[in-house]
């Protein structure tokens, strides 16, 4: 039926470089430059959190729509798993049915 072919590994040529040799150079220390504080903002920073987005959208509504959204996507990865399988269950069948019969 399907024979795999099985790549075979070149022979080593025998010709191996060396890895090159860095001489280290002379180290001179440098001291560390200051760091600057980082300028405090003027205004307070506004954070988009879960809860946040449930408050500013309205407690009930954004609940409902986010379930909603996690379900659909849930039932359309359910759904696109049940049609591989059944692709791979045709095939199989086929593969099955056509060796049966050059026997």
């Amino acid at each position: 039926m399907l024979r795999p072919k099985v790549p075979t590994m070149p022979a080593p040529t025998g010709h191996v470089t060396p890895p090159a040799i860095i001489e280290p150079t002379a180290v001179v220390p440098q001291t560390p430059a200051p760091i600057a504080a980082a300028p405090q903002p003027t205004r307070p920073t506004v954070q988009l959190t879960p809860g946040a987005l449930l408050l500013a959208v309205g407690g009930g509504t954004a609940a409902v729509l986010v379930v909603g959204a996690v379900l659909v996507s849930m039932l359309l990865a359910v759904a696109i798993t049940a049609g591989s399988l059944a692709i791979v269950a045709l095939v199989v069948r086929s593969l099955m049915a056509s060796e049966h019969k050059h026997r």
